[in-house]
């Protein structure tokens, strides 16, 4: 989130460079950040704030994606958010902006399930037209998580709280997406209301039967 790449700014030198000797540090399996921005003109939020799917967007987006894998030496992911809103201005399909931020800058994909399926409550598509739009070639993590229903004088809202187990038509996308394209790095997201280790550890045996039962691994599930 701190990369900010959606924002009309460039990326904060400063930031860029502290991500690179942490990064180098470490030497991590994974950089990823959101399809999202959060800030301006220095001032930051604490949040991942949308996009309009716009082509002036899109090259913003790329733009910031190819300072920052050239500054690390390295490909990061692009994650899929969650949200709540959508702007009147949007021109192009999210599926179909995530996708083309790969295939212009070589960035990997970080698929959020959850994410999708939050989002095609709120904003009413397809989650099956949003996966049938990734090239599994690109996607090299897979996020699970539970999300919250909450209802308001509009009408009812589902949001990404990372507060539940894994919704059973979650677990259906991941089943989908495992037995299609094979065995892909997958997190189980549960970051508030956290449980007994018992019950974390139960979500991702989950994750690892479905995937023993569907495909021989070529990649692990974490």
């Amino acid at each position: 989130m701190g990369l900010s790449l959606g924002s009309i700014d460039p990326v904060n030198p400063h930031h860029l460079s502290r991500l690179k000797t942490l990064v180098d540090e470490i030497d991590p399996l994974f950089v990823s950040d959101h399809l999202s921005w959060c800030s301006i003109d220095n001032t930051y939020f604490n949040d991942l704030l949308p996009l309009p799917y716009t082509e002036e967007a899109l090259d913003v987006f790329c733009r910031n994606v190819e300072v920052t894998q050239d500054y690390l030496g390295r490909q990061i992911l692009v994650e899929n958010p969650s949200s709540y809103l959508s702007f009147a201005h949007s021109t192009i399909p999210e599926w179909e902006f995530l996708s083309e931020v790969a295939r212009r800058t070589g960035c990997g994909l970080l698929l959020d399930l959850n994410n999708i399926y939050v989002s095609a409550f709120n904003h009413g598509f397809d989650t099956d037209t949003y996966l049938a739009a990734i090239n599994p070639d690109w996607v090299q993590e897979i996020h699970l998580a539970g999300f919250t229903k909450k209802t308001l004088d509009e009408g009812e809202i589902w949001i990404d709280t990372h507060s539940q187990p894994v919704s059973g038509p979650v677990w259906d996308l991941y089943r989908k997406w495992i037995a299609h394209h094979g065995a892909c790095h997958t997190l189980i997201e549960w970051d508030r209301d956290i449980p007994a280790p018992a019950v974390l550890l139960a979500e991702a045996a989950k994750a690892n039967d479905i995937i023993q039962s569907m495909v021989t691994p070529s990649r692990e599930a974490i």
